[in-house]
């Protein structure tokens, strides 16, 4: 097992297996049972798999280590970084607009949170 996949696994665990940002619940192993679950499609599942998200991102001078890995579902953290050539927004700040949305109901993955 590669070192960011464990550490992504210790902290889906530390985390009860919600987003770091969002705190919506997230799936590792079985999109299908997930999806079951929570009375969504998989195409909504795919959104809610965890995923390995660097506090501090690699190409900023962050490192493979368990003070800045978290688990993020895939949305929030494709959406942090999407569409930037420079750095995404930091993660405190990422984080608090984030769950600003997700109070108002106005974050894809709200329902879940």
């Amino acid at each position: 097992m590669s070192n960011i996949k464990a550490l992504r696994q210790k902290a889906f665990l530390s985390q009860n297996g919600r987003c770091h940002y969002c705190g919506c619940p997230m799936w590792e192993h079985d999109p299908t049972s997930f999806a079951k679950q929570h009375g969504i499609s998989l195409k909504t599942t795919r959104r809610l798999q965890s995923t390995a998200e660097h506090l501090i991102a690699r190409q900023d001078g962050g490192s493979d280590t368990a003070g800045n890995v978290v688990a993020a579902c895939l949305h929030c953290n494709a959406h942090r970084h999407l569409g930037r050539q420079a750095s995404a927004p930091s993660a405190e700040r990422y984080r608090a607009r984030v769950q600003m949305l997700v109070s108002r109901g106005r974050w894809p993955t709200a329902r879940f949170a």
